[in-house]
């Protein structure tokens, strides 16, 4: 009998033999409810963690399954003590619940949990309460400093009533406390608007379908797919199975235009039922596609545009790049807390751990979709990834060592050394189309002027932007320098090689999304090209381990290179 390449230990850690022949099945396995701590090159480490086994009991796995994993692909036993935590943490969810108590006498009311009888909660007088079979686990929460100002008073010994607008909050306090509330609630359903899907020769994949019947099935979360996997035609049909008024949240004009351009093409809205609210724009329309930037914008100390776009009867809210969602959105989200939400992402992973309220606010994740299955099924290009190690000049050698800590990653990843080289990978790859993608913006004009090539930044006009993208596109412009704009809602099917020169410290978001715009499946069905340019034994290479965990979670090997190779 073989061995298996998992070692799971007591500290909720679990390391993977890369090399075992079991390791890819593993992998995949264990990315349902563990995180990727460290990737070298033999052994990685995985960590269990009470949001994954939550989000995995969400979306419909058993503690059962989870240990039996384990327990498939173990190498030794699997700790009794991680065993029963296992169990406990995944018992925890749901044992509290956010429902609405009947009221004698009204005949409106749905069942708490039928999510695709989106329960009303129009000028029903059904009290929000929460509720519990178990009354010392109400009696605990009920008690804590955060959540007692949340509740009213207790109506029986399973029951209290929850204030109006404290849904958001009492649910995000409860994830914190261990609690995870399970939100029956219900949904306005919102005011009815009937959107199609086109029937022009095309048909939703097997894994959208699944997404879409998910979300449905759930009422609200997240779902999580590849970039370049169709996350845009997901948030279509689900808008189509809702069919009601819907809000669209985007990272950036650019974004919502192509948001619009796919609802034209994928659906039988016309570009008279599609609103863009932006920096630009104001229009408010059946489908509204609106930036988070607007929506925290202040103006005298008010949410002007929050308050018009909330005051419209939305029936679903699309939270695009859910990975992204800004701080000040997540205490905004809780008046929003009474639409359907639908969170789509490619990682749920955020550097400033916030992971919970994504969880809370939005929803648990519905749906995923591993990288390389979709690879598999041809629907993403498959790609490799290289990192590129580069040195230091003399002079910028004693910049960096007598630098700031504060300034030393800035010094490291701007290398001079890197302009060569990114011109010698070019010449690799005669003909393809190329980004070069980077953090800093004097860098950036720099690489732009050695290369000859157009340069997009924050500060390039929307316009502009769209013009040098669609050149992009239109092959017209083979080479295109572009700062963070591009990381993410940037449709460039034809980009198949990605040089990144700077970036966001250690964002394992960031690389995924990099990577993320050469996935578009290639005409030719040729392999993506992704490289890293790093200065060696600095900061640089230090955030580089950090940024590729990721990725490595998803499959992806990086292959080592020594600039001279090139």
């Amino acid at each position: 009998m073989t061995l298996g390449p998992l070692i799971v230990q007591s500290d909720h850690t679990v390391l993977l033999e890369v090399a075992h022949p079991d390791a890819e099945d593993a992998r995949h396995a264990l990315a349902v409810f563990a995180e990727l701590e460290r990737a070298p090159e033999h052994i990685h480490t995985y960590r269990v963690t009470r949001l994954g086994l939550w989000n995995a009991r969400a979306a419909g796995h058993s503690s059962d399954e989870i240990l039996e994993t384990l327990n498939q692909y173990a190498k030794f036993p699997v700790p009794s003590g991680v065993a029963n935590e296992i169990a406990d943490t995944m018992r925890r969810y749901g044992r509290l619940t956010i429902e609405r108590a009947k009221v004698a006498g009204d005949a409106a009311e749905t069942p708490a949990g039928d999510a695709a009888a989106a329960a009303v909660e129009e000028a029903a007088p059904a009290q929000l309460v929460l509720r519990s079979e178990d009354p010392m686990v109400l009696r605990e929460v009920a008690s804590a400093k955060k959540i007692a100002p949340l509740l009213g008073n207790r109506i029986d010994e399973h029951t209290f009533p929850v204030e109006a607008w404290a849904r958001g909050e009492l649910k995000q306090q409860l994830v914190a406390r261990g609690w995870p509330a399970e939100d029956l609630a219900g949904y306005r359903p919102g005011e009815p608007y009937n959107i199609s899907l086109a029937e022009d020769g095309w048909q939703l994949r097997d894994y959208q379908a699944k997404a879409v019947e998910a979300f449905q099935r759930g009422g609200s979360g997240v779902v999580v797919l590849p970039c370049g996997a169709g996350k845009t035609i997901v948030g279509a049909a689900s808008m189509a199975a809702v069919g009601a008024k819907t809000l669209i949240l985007v990272t950036n004009a650019v974004s919502a235009r192509q948001w619009r351009d796919e609802l034209l093409r994928r659906t039988t809205l016309t570009e008279d039922e599609i609103g863009e609210y932006s920096g630009q724009v104001k229009e408010v329309k059946p489908v509204t596609i609106a930036t988070y930037q607007i929506l925290t914008s202040r103006r005298k100390g008010e949410y002007a545009h929050l308050s018009l776009l909330d005051a419209e009867d939305w029936g679903v809210i699309v939270y695009d790049e859910v990975h992204l969602l800004p701080a000040p959105v997540f205490k905004l989200t809780a008046d929003l807390q009474a639409r359907r939400r639908l969170g789509l992402t490619a990682t749920l992973v955020r550097e400033d751990g916030r992971e919970g309220d994504v969880f809370s606010l939005i929803g648990p994740k519905r749906y995923d979709a591993a990288w390389k299955d979709i690879e598999a099924q041809g629907f993403i290009a498959p790609a490799e990834c290289f990192e590129v190690r580069v040195d230091f000049g003399e002079a910028e050698r004693m910049d960096y060592a007598v630098a700031e800590d504060q300034d030393r990653y800035r010094i490291a990843s701007s290398a001079l050394i890197k302009q060569p080289v990114a011109r010698r990978i070019i010449d690799r790859h005669p003909g393809e189309s190329v980004l070069v993608i980077g953090q800093y913006i004097d860098q950036l004009e720099s690489m732009s002027e050695a290369l000859g090539a157009p340069l997009i930044t924050g500060q390039t006009p929307v316009d502009e932007r769209a013009r040098l993208f669609q050149a992009f596109r239109d092959g017209e412009e083979k080479i295109l320098v572009v700062s963070k704009v591009a990381n993410f809602s940037v449709d460039l099917p034809d980009a198949s090689v990605a040089i990144q020169i700077s970036g966001s410290f250690g964002s394992r978001q960031e690389e995924a999304q990099r990577l993320g715009r050469l996935l578009r499946p290639k005409a030719n069905g040729a392999t993506a090209s992704f490289y890293t340019l790093i200065t060696r034994d600095t900061v640089d290479q230090d955030f580089a381990q950090n940024r590729q965990r990721f990725l490595a979670e998803q499959g992806y090997a990086y292959t080592i290179l020594d600039a001279d190779q090139l």
